[in-house]
């Protein structure tokens, strides 16, 4: 699992291209769900800040292994995102990734936090529960599913 926070300069003078190209992500949560997976994206929050006048875009993100680059989407959303993208991150300004010391979390939400090929929709390992909503032997948090004992 890959846990990224990035900061990256805004282009001075794109603060209302900014507040638009969040407008458009949080008016298409169907749309930004859609892309999520391809990208095996499990979290994505952005974040602004104004420092010394310089707006600075965050990245936090939460990533299976080897995820696909949204640069190879063709997803229409994925393609405007990159059109915003283009006009506000300032290019000559080197990311900063800022250093993870911990990350924490439940099992059962990092059990959920795989590529879909690597879930299962029915608990196959538990054997003896009747009406589980964690499997007895795995651990595996299936209250939504149907358990297969």
């Amino acid at each position: 699992m890959i846990v990224e926070l990035t900061r990256f300069r805004a282009l001075p003078g794109t603060e209302a291209v900014i507040d638009e190209w969040m407008d458009f992500l949080a008016s298409h949560p169907k749309e930004f769900k859609e892309t999520l997976e391809p990208e095996k994206m499990y979290v994505e929050s952005i974040f602004r800040e104004q420092r010394d006048g310089i707006t600075y875009l965050y990245w936090y993100s939460v990533q299976g292994e080897d995820p696909k680059p949204v640069s190879e989407s063709d997803h229409w959303f994925d393609k405007k995102h990159i059109e915003y993208w283009e006009k506000c991150i300032d290019e000559t300004f080197v990311p900063e990734d800022l250093s993870v010391v911990l990350t924490a979390m439940p099992d059962r939400v990092e059990h959920v936090m795989r590529p879909l090929e690597d879930t299962h929709s029915t608990c196959t390992t538990c054997t003896t529960c009747t009406t589980c909503t964690t499997c007895t032997t795995c651990t595996t948090y299936i209250s939504a599913l149907t358990c297969a004992c």
